[in-house]
């Protein structure tokens, strides 16, 4: 009997951020516009990836709004 077994893993990373006008919903902290890279890795390969914008907080990193 064989049994595979494969590593999948998904990392976020913020690209730049920039202030922005509002505050989180969670602590009220400040918010900034930030750009993110979601990085997906098959057995420690990476094969896809993804940029997008979201509105997070500057405190609690929480992410408020995404833009796909």
């Amino acid at each position: 009997m064989v049994c595979f077994c494969f590593l999948v893993d998904q990392t976020r990373q913020v690209q730049r951020r920039k202030p922005a006008a509002g505050t989180c919903s969670r602590c009220g902290a400040g918010a900034c516009v930030a750009d993110m890279k979601t990085a997906t890795r098959f057995c420690y390969v990476p094969f896809y990836w993804k940029s997008w914008r979201a509105i997070m907080c500057t405190f609690c990193g929480a992410v408020i709004r995404s833009y796909h």
